[in-house]
């Protein structure tokens, strides 16, 4: 019979007693250090096995075309000529765009939530930005063409025309479908998104903080910017991340409303590409070795925007924390 602090076992489990110690069990330890450490490297064999994969598949294109390929504009699968400088410049003016509408207001929004909005009010537009931010986007798609794109040609366009007075960024047909028409579209879908991680950030921001500032007699927005914001640095700086990433790997809502045409122009009311929009469009119908190859090469450019996003955001996000502890 076993004494008290003894396991006893039951479907083949060790239980122990009530108050009794618990074996450690050295088996079990290792386990779960092999199985956590396979997890770890399973993200490193995966990302391998990407970048091997589109390098491997884009040779064709880059022996055929060479660095070329990164800037000409000429795209034409009936002659077998590919370049993917239109693709690139469409996905950064479309990416620029959104973020210069989104990144300030999606802050306000999220100061105004966490600082001034009344909890009755707080809450309804808290629910709204987190249900907005679950739309999938080929619904923002198809509202941005029947919907967007029409109020873009009649309203919006003609006010930046007057406004822009003969500049070439705002000449062109007024048609509603082009670069800008997909910013505007991209800022609506990431607006929600970066909302909500800002919001969340700032509610961190603790009160004990601010209301010494408030003590100090500064106000609010001198609090919202010189404590929540300066808190909550990092948070930002990863949600501007997270809808970056968003914008520039977007597909489904650019390729309605962008126009999808292999050109450039100065102009954002004219249409355009982007790559991700490039290969939504012709990976499907792609039949030529070459062509397919191309449009690997895309995506080995998307990929490598990407990285360099991320890469430079840890960058300047490592000088911001080395003047803030300077400074201290």
């Amino acid at each position: 019979m076993a004494g008290p602090g003894a396991l006893r076992r039951e479907g083949g489990l060790a239980l122990s007693h009530p108050g009794a110690r618990r074996v450690p069990s050295p088996a079990a330890d290792r386990l779960f250090r092999a199985g956590a450490g396979l997890c770890a490297l399973s993200v490193l064999l995966i990302l391998v096995l990407l970048v091997a994969t589109l390098a491997w598949k884009s040779l064709p294109a880059i022996r055929r075309f060479g660095p070329a390929f990164l800037w000409s504009d000429a795209w034409n699968p009936v002659t077998g000529t590919y370049g993917a400088l239109s693709s690139i410049v469409g996905t950064l003016a479309s990416t620029l765009i959104a973020l210069a509408l989104a990144v300030p207001l999606s802050l306000t929004i999220a100061f105004f939530l966490v600082e001034l909005a009344p909890p009755a009010v707080s809450r309804p537009v808290g629910l709204a930005i987190e249900l907005l931010a679950a739309v999938p986007s080929i619904i923002y798609g198809m509202w941005g063409l029947y919907v967007f794109a029409p109020l873009v040609s009649r309203h919006v366009q003609p006010a930046l025309a007057r406004a822009g007075g003969g500049s070439p960024f705002f000449g062109g047909p007024q048609m509603g479908i082009g670069v800008l028409t997909a910013g505007l579209i991209l800022a609506l879908m990431v607006l929600p998104f970066m909302t909500a991680v800002i919001r969340d950030v700032f509610s961190l921001v603790p009160h004990v903080v601010k209301e010494a500032a408030y003590g100090l007699g500064a106000t609010t927005w001198e609090v919202a910017r010189q404590v929540t914001l300066r808190y909550g640095l990092h948070g930002v700086i990863g949600a501007v991340v997270l809808g970056l990433g968003r914008a520039i790997g977007e597909t489904m809502a650019v390729t309605f409303v962008i126009g999808n045409e292999h050109r450039l122009s100065l102009s954002l009311f004219a249409p355009g590409n982007t790559i991700a929009s490039t290969l939504a469009n012709e990976f499907s119908e792609a039949s030529d070795p070459l062509h397919v190859s191309a449009l690997v090469a895309l995506g080995a450019i998307l990929l490598l925007l990407s990285a360099g996003v991320q890469c430079a955001a840890q960058l300047w996000l490592s000088r911001v924390e080395r003047r803030s502890g300077a400074a201290r």
